[in-house]
């Protein structure tokens, strides 16, 4: 599957063939069940009430991925595994058995001592003193009027924590501070993080063209390869992959502004 090219593209009359003949929900002996042939031709739970528009099968971008919430599922995930954040990392001990199975990383192995389990530091999470810098810079960082909300107060330097954060003051931290604050990341982990960022600052630009988002289409595949060269699987969930789509639907509607979720959750 590796080797595997991408899933080809299908158009909305392909879709529509393998949709039609399903039923809106299938009951049988009063119990909703899914349709013949689910997780082998295909995974579809029920016909979804929309196909009952007229214009439905005809749309070929039938629903919109919100940009806000999945830069900032994108940014937490990054945040809480590189600060290494109790509870909150994806480099947790479940992840590390599953470098064990699906990853060639024997550095990263959990390690039996004494009978106890031990975790070996990673090189993409930065150390305790090091997490403690980059909140203390936190707690001093001064920004512009109205730039964001006051991200001093959301520094816990003590306890290694943010907290508080709104969506939009991860969008500003994504963007604009992360390469300052995870600077001492090794190049080969930071690197591809600043092309993360990159990418969805480009993308929540108000000005697009067509151009650039093509060649964002193209490289955000490449960018989540070298990502998953670092981290660990567990790091990867829904929202890393959600961000393959962004581009290709800012070029069927257009900036990504007049359709996130900020001036409805404001």
């Amino acid at each position: 599957a590796e080797s595997l090219g991408p899933p080809l593209k299908l158009t909305s009359e392909q879709v529509w063939n393998k949709i039609k003949d399903m039923p809106n929900v299938q009951v049988v002996n009063g119990v909703a069940c899914k349709p013949q042939g689910y997780g082998q031709w295909h995974n579809w739970t029920k016909k979804c009430i929309f196909w009952d528009l007229p214009y439905w099968k005809d749309d070929i971008l039938r629903h919109n991925l919100d940009v806000m919430h999945i830069e900032k599922n994108f940014f937490d995930n990054i945040f809480n595994t590189v600060m290494n954040v109790k509870g909150k990392t994806k480099d947790n001990d479940k992840a590390r058995k599953d470098i064990g199975i699906y990853c060639r990383r024997p550095d990263l192995l959990l390690v039996e001592q004494n009978g106890k389990t031990l975790k070996p530091r990673a090189n993409y999470t930065l150390s305790t003193d090091e997490a403690k810098s980059v909140y203390r810079w936190i707690k001093e960082l001064k920004t512009p009027d109205g730039y964001c909300s006051n991200l001093a107060r959301c520094a816990d330097v003590e306890n290694g924590r943010m907290h508080g954060m709104k969506s939009h003051d991860c969008h500003i931290f994504l963007e604009c501070l992360l390469p300052i604050a995870f600077s001492a990341l090794p190049t080969h982990v930071l690197n591809p993080l600043i092309e993360v960022s990159q990418y969805f600052k480009n993308l929540c630009s108000s000005t697009l063209y067509d151009k650039d988002l093509i060649k964002m289409e193209n490289d955000i595949p490449i960018i989540l390869c070298k990502l998953e060269k670092v981290f660990p699987p567990g790091f990867f969930d829904s929202m890393e992959h959600l961000s393959v789509h962004l581009a290709s639907e800012a070029r069927l509607r257009g900036p990504v502004q007049y359709r996130w979720m900020y001036p409805f959750e404001s």
